[in-house]
Order: C-alpha cells, then sequence, then structure tokens
C-alpha cells in the first residue's frame, strides 16, 4: 500500500475520532443532548447527517458496479429512493418534528408510538424497540462486515483486522459523542462521499482516449447497456421503485427530523438533501458507465464490477487522493453504522431500561447506559461479522424491507388519521414485520422464484401493515380525548408555522 494512501486514511480516521472528542467536550448528561443533539440541529447537518447515514457503502460500490455489470436498466432503483426521499420531507418530516416534541418531548420512535396513542400496555413501545434492536444489530453487521471486506480487498489485510479497524474508529466516536458526534460525522463523511462521486467520473471520462466516443464503445460492446428496460419486466421494476417507501420507516433517518431546530428549517433541507442525493446518484451511474469504457480502452481486468470505483481511484489519481477517495467509502460504511448504533442504543436505554428497568433513572445514568449499549450493541455486531462469507446485500435489503413495512405506514397514519389508535399501531407493526420475514425466508415459490426474487418483500409487507393498522383500529376503541387533543395540536401548530 502506498504511503500516501495510508497518510490519508490516518488523516480521515484521526478526524473522525476528534470530531467524536470536541462533541463529547461539548455534551452534558441531558439525554435529549445526547441522543438528539437537543433539537438543535441545522438544516445542512441534517440533510447531510440523513444523506450519509441512509445510503451507505453500496452507493460507492453496488451502484456503479450495477451500471457496469447491467447497464442503465439499474436506474430504477435509484428513481424509486429518490422520490421516496423527497416525499419522506413532505409527508413526514415537519409533522414528525412537530408531533415528537409536542407528544412528551419524545426522543426515539417508540417512545413517539407509545406517546402518540398513551398506550397503558406499554406493549407498543415493547414491540417496537424489540424491531428495532434485533433488525439494527444484524444492519450493523452486515456494514461492518463491508469494512472488513474493504481492507481486505483492497489493502491485503487481514478481514478481521480490518473488521475491528472500521468498529474500533466508530464505536470511540459514537460512544464519545453520540448525536452530535455521528451528525457531525455525517455531515463531514457525506462532503467527503460527494467530492468522490463527482471528481472519479469527470477524471476518469477525461482520461479517455476519445471521450465522446463513449456511448458508441458501450454501445459496441454491449447494447443492452443503454437498454432501460433489459433483463427487467413490470414486477421487476414497481419490486425496485419500492425501495423508496422504506424511507418512512427507517428509524436511523427520521430520527434526523426529530432533531433538527425547527420547522421552518426543513425547506433548505429539503433542498439540499435532494441535491446531494441525485447528484451523487448520477456520480454512482456515471461511475459504472465510465468504467466500461476505460477498462476497455486500456484492457484493464476487473474480477468484481463492484470494485469499479476501487480500480478509477487507484489507477487515475495520486496515491495520497487516492486514499482520500477510498476514504469515502470507508465514510459511507461508518456513517450508516453509526446512525444505527445510536437508535439502537436509545432504544435499549430509553425504551427497555428506563420504562422497565429502572423508573427513576436519572438523565446521567441514562447517558452513561447509552454510552454502555453503544458498546455492547457493537460487539454483538462484531461476533456476528465475524464470518466474512455473511451476505451483506441480501441482509440489508432485507432489514431496509423490515423497518419500512413494519414502522412505513404506522409511522405515516400516526401522523394524518385522528381515528387510528395503538391496538392498530401495535397490530401493523407486527403484521409488516412477519410479514416480510416471512416473504424473504419462505421456501414457496411463484413461477419458479422465491417469492423475495418475484416481488421485492417490500410491497406486500406495507400493504398488509397498512390494512391491518386500518382494520384494527376501526374494530377497536376510539383514542381518548387527550390523544385527539394532542392530534388536534400539533394541526394547529403545522398551521402557524
Amino acid at each position: 500500500m502506498a504511503t500516501g494512501t495510508i497518510l490519508a486514511l490516518g488523516i480521515y480516521f484521526l478526524s473522525m475520532l476528534a470530531i467524536g472528542l470536541y462533541a463529547y467536550r461539548q455534551s452534558s448528561d441531558n439525554l435529549s443532548d445526547y441522543m438528539l443533539g437537543g433539537r438543535k440541529l441545522g438544516p445542512g447537518v441534517t440533510a447531510l447527517s440523513a444523506g450519509a447515514s441512509d445510503m451507505s457503502g453500496w452507493l460507492l460500490m453496488g451502484v456503479p458496479g450495477a451500471m457496469y455489470a447491467a447497464g442503465i436498466s439499474q436506474i430504477w432503483i435509484g428513481v424509486g429512493l429518490v422520490i421516496g426521499a423527497y416525499l419522506n420531507y413532505i409527508l413526514l418530516a415537519p409533522r414528525f418534528r412537530v408531533y415528537t416534541e409536542l407528544a412528551k418531548d419524545s426522543i426515539t420512535l417508540p417512545d413517539y408510538l407509545e406517546n402518540r396513542f398513551a398506550d397503558p400496555s406499554r406493549l407498543l413501545r415493547l414491540v417496537s424497540a424489540l424491531v428495532i434492536v434485533v433488525f439494527f444489530t444484524l444492519y450493523t453487521s452486515s456494514g461492518m462486515v463491508a469494512g472488513g471486506k474493504l481492507f481486505e480487498s483492497v489493502f491485503g489485510l487481514d478481514y478481521q483486522l480490518g473488521l475491528f479497524l472500521t468498529a474500533s474508529v466508530v464505536i470511540a466516536y459514537t460512544l464519545l459523542g453520540g448525536f452530535l458526534a455521528v451528525s457531525r460525522t455525517d455531515f463531514v463523511q457525506g462532503i467527503i462521499m460527494f467530492v468522490a462521486l463527482v471528481m472519479v467520473p469527470i477524471v476518469a471520462f477525461g482520461a479517455l482516449d476519445q471521450p465522446t466516443q463513449m456511448f458508441t464503445i458501450i454501445e459496441q460492446l454491449n447494447p443492452k447497456h443503454l437498454d432501460l428496460f433489459t433483463g427487467t419486466s413490470v414486477l421487476g421494476i414497481i419490486s425496485l421503485l419500492a425501495w423508496g417507501l422504506g424511507y418512512f420507516g427507517q428509524p436511523h433517518i427520521i430520527v434526523r427530523f426529530m432533531a433538527i431546530r425547527s420547522v421552518s428549517d426543513f425547506k433548505m433541507a429539503r433542498r439540499i438533501g435532494m441535491s446531494w442525493m441525485i447528484i451523487s446518484l448520477i456520480g454512482a451511474m456515471a461511475i459504472g458507465f465510465v468504467g466500461i469504457a476505460y477498462t476497455h480502452q486500456t484492457q484493464t481486468p476487473i474480477d468484481d464490477p463492484e470494485t469499479i470505483f476501487i480500480l478509477l481511484s487507484q489507477v487515475l489519481f495520486h496515491p495520497f487522493v487516492g486514499g482520500l477517495l477510498l476514504a469515502a467509502i470507508l465514510a459511507a460504511i461508518m456513517s450508516t453504522i453509526s446512525s444505527q448504533l445510536l437508535v439502537t442504543s436509545s432504544a435499549l436505554t430509553q425504551d427497555f431500561f428506563k420504562t422497565f428497568l429502572h423508573k427513576n433513572a436519572t438523565d446521567s445514568l441514562q447517558v452513561l447506559v447509552g454510552r454502555a449499549s453503544v458498546f455492547v450493541v457493537a460487539l454483538i455486531a462484531i461476533l456476528l461479522a465475524l464470518d466474512s462469507s455473511s451476505s451483506i446485500l441480501g441482509l440489508v435489503a432485507n432489514a431496509w424491507a423490515g423497518f419500512g413495512a413494519a414502522f412505513g405506514p404506522v409511522v405515516l397514519m400516526s401522523l394524518y388519521w385522528k381515528r387510528m389508535n395503538h391496538w392498530g399501531a401495535l397490530a401493523g407493526i407486527a403484521a409488516g414485520a412477519l410479514t416480510v420475514l416471512f416473504w424473504a425466508y419462505s421456501p414457496y415459490q411463484i413461477e419458479g422464484k422465491q417469492l423475495n426474487d418475484f416481488l421485492y418483500a417490500m410491497i406486500p409487507g406495507v400493504f398488509v401493515s397498512a390494512l391491518v393498522t386500518w382494520l384494527v383500529s376501526l374494530l377497536t376503541a376510539a383514542p381518548t380525548t387527550d390523544v385527539s387533543h394532542l392530534f388536534q395540536q400539533v394541526s394547529d401548530k403545522l398551521e402557524k408555522n
């Protein structure tokens, strides 16, 4: 490994740790500060933090690799994600921010659901927290697997050493600085990812002998690469677009909306966030396309299409710059891991420890438990990730669908439907999660395909969750007067803004 590359990665790791230490020195023993940054995030940090924690390593490796291998027909997942993210800002973000504050200043998603419906049974908090802990522990593990494989494939390091390097830095700044550290490191990591996704395709395009002939070269190599519908079907396109439905139920993304300083900041946050996302996706797809022409022109062999970004960053740039570009992949991986660790820690602290074990716990004790939870969850995720053959993409797809189906319909309906009650919410969460698990892992087939290959689990999961939520709410007692009054308070406050 070149000295310049090692230096660049060392600077990156030290920068993340420095941000975590700075956030720690600014932090207090106040639980809201540790878990939500005191609801003081500006629009820029909110937008890039949400984007970086959302996109993960698949943006720099999965998308370019898919475009390189299969062509422009892979664009549909990006279209679905852009639509979903935009609707998330419009439909969910402002109302959710107001509701979580008025509902007893809720600081976690289970906290919000219990307070929103005044659930006397506490089952809603328990079940939703269990869903978060189980799915996010596995989700976090998949990110650590990606970090270990990156160090193994690029730098020739032992897989487990790469795994521990990735995990140790993330654990350190998340444990120290809490939400402020995670949000600020996500902001920096989002900038690094953006710059990398703009620089690499532009430089690679300029390195071609005949840049204007790029599409001609691609068409000569494989005309199907330029066909939007190659290898797809109507159900296949719908499945790819359906990824966008998941945004409404991702705890590590919507928690950013809880933390923004005011509803009026959402317009700016949406503009920043959507611009970042669209340009980044275009850059990622362009890397795959330019990579086809570049590897053909230079006769460069490539065993794994998902390493096309790594290849271009190493052969076209000075080792130091190449190291910074590789840091973009680490940034994508680490930003998602840290967000998931913090949300899982929040669920364990607020929704298990304080609610069921120590009702009178002080804020300082809860912050301490939160930090301990980060370490414990990370340790479990590391143990799960020790096997380098662990599947990354399949696990991420199923976890994304699980959260989207379990929480998406319930959260949206809770914001807009006055008649909804806690039994409907509880049934909807359970139905959505169980439907996804059945659809993803069932041995049953349709037209010779596994259910999840025939139609993405998100679609039946969201449909069943919404239907069950609606039916159970109508068949059980109407919400109390206090719950209805809270709903009206939120509507009144939004009208004033």
